[in-house]
């Protein structure tokens, strides 16, 4: 089973990439966030991609993910009963990965609900299934993403006329690009980062 692949993304888009392998394209799906990440790389950059091998009745799907942590959420959405590996991309597209574990971790199953193709069973169903078993992966997630200014951001590009789950998206790119970043420029490089998509 291939794990990892590094090479150069001869073409993206926000669901798929075609990573040049020394001359061999391998089609793989990613979730919005790897997109993103994939987006600041200049042309020509190789990068590098944690990769889920999903086999299923002859076919072969690859699944990549910028960063191992995101890999492994995904393999845990997809032992979820009726989440296949489409769904968990879509899930991981729906909310970034801090705010999907806090979700889960709270059993917010209202936020899991906003993800389109998810409904409220299906939320029960992760929140029932997931909510130990990401307590670990959920001890990462930084403080900033849960904080009452982390919320203040959210609200403030919806008032603008951003969907939740994009200006969540926006929020903890920026938040990971710029760690150290107060209020305003936070603001900032969310309504960049939307601007670009």
């Amino acid at each position: 089973m291939i794990g990892y692949l590094e090479g150069i993304p001869r073409r993206s888009t926000p669901e798929r990439v075609l990573l040049d392998l020394q001359g061999v394209g391998y089609d793989v799906a990613i979730p919005l966030s790897t997109f993103y990440e994939i987006e600041k790389v200049g042309a020509e950059q190789s990068i590098g991609l944690f990769i889920h091998t999903h086999m299923r009745e002859g076919t072969i799907e690859l699944f990549g993910f910028w960063t191992e942590r995101e890999k492994l959420l995904f393999e845990k959405l997809i032992a979820v009963g009726g989440v296949g590996p489409r769904l968990a991309r879509v899930i991981l597209s729906g909310l970034p990965p801090e705010v999907l574990l806090g979700a889960l971790a709270a059993g917010d199953t209202a936020r899991l609900a906003t993800i389109p193709g998810i409904g409220k069973r299906t939320a029960d169903r992760l929140v029932l299934e997931l909510r130990d078993r990401v307590q670990e992966l959920a001890a990462e997630v930084p403080t900033t993403a849960k904080s009452a200014e982390g919320e203040d951001l959210v609200q403030a590009l919806v008032n603008l006329g951003y969907k939740r789950t994009e200006a969540e998206q926006a929020l903890a790119k920026a938040q990971q690009d710029n760690p150290d970043a107060v209020f305003h420029e936070l603001l900032r490089a969310s309504l960049q980062s939307l601007a670009r998509v």
